[in-house]
């Protein structure tokens, strides 16, 4: 086991990782991958936080173009992360990973609100924690409410994991001709406008020197890779 270069890194994760694909809902074998690569991940000695998403349960935007209010979307979409959140507890614990969930409205029955000096005391104990319910307000996505959640406990790295291993010049699976980037800075992203985070998590990071890698969750070491500062995606930085 090499070592890591980070103490601390916040994996974000999209609704769809919990699904099969092309499906919707939670599908525990899947989880349950996502889990076992955690559990890999955690050899490497780094406290792991999570945020994910809500795609595969529900998706707002899509709603919204047929007339449903914005705010009315988001806060579907909020709690729909719980549900994710919820069923990848349920999985690390199944696997005998001490796993705290913790959400940026009250729902105590489930999980235990958002205190950051909480979240951080749980990762210093080798917890993983994972961050339900976005940021708590509508108008912004889980891209921000992780370059938030990453910025709040000091975490070293942004780990966003995708469906492609990277940020391309152009869509890859309609372009197969696309370019990789291995390397990009903050602006050069946001000009860029890409579609694999939005521009309000790149000024967030930006803002507060916050490296993301953007990697694809496969093959089944890929998270450890990542962690152990393999050049496996694309790199956003200042340099």
């Amino acid at each position: 086991m090499g070592n890591s270069p980070y103490k601390r890194v916040l994996l974000k994760l999209s609704g769809e990782s919990m699904s099969n694909q092309g499906t919707f809902g939670v599908d525990p074998a899947t989880v349950d991958q996502i889990s076992t690569q955690l559990i890999g991940a955690l050899k490497c000695k780094v406290d792991i936080a999570i945020v994910i998403g809500a795609g595969n349960i529900w998706r707002g935007a899509d709603s919204i173009a047929r007339g449903m209010e914005r705010a009315t979307a988001d806060y579907m979409g909020m709690l729909a992360t719980v549900i994710n959140a919820l069923a990848l507890q349920d999985s690390l614990e199944r696997l005998g990973v001490v796993t705290r969930v913790q959400t940026a409205f009250e729902i105590r029955q489930v999980a235990e609100p958002y205190i950051r000096r909480r979240a951080i005391r749980h990762l210093e104990k080798g917890r993983v924690v994972i961050f339900a319910a976005g940021t708590g307000n509508p108008f912004f996505t889980t891209d921000t409410a992780a370059a938030l959640r990453a910025t709040e406990i000091g975490a070293d790295i942004l780990l966003k994991a995708t469906k492609v291993d990277g940020i391309y010049d152009k869509d890859p699976i309609k372009y197969p001709n696309a370019q990789r980037f291995a390397h990009l800075s903050y602006l050069d992203a946001l000009n860029m406008g890409v579609k694999v985070m939005d521009s309000t998590a790149l000024s967030l990071c930006m803002d507060n020197n916050l490296p993301v890698m953007v990697f694809k969750l496969s093959p089944p070491d890929s998270l450890e890779r990542a962690i152990l500062g393999e050049p496996i995606g694309t790199l956003v930085n200042n340099h």
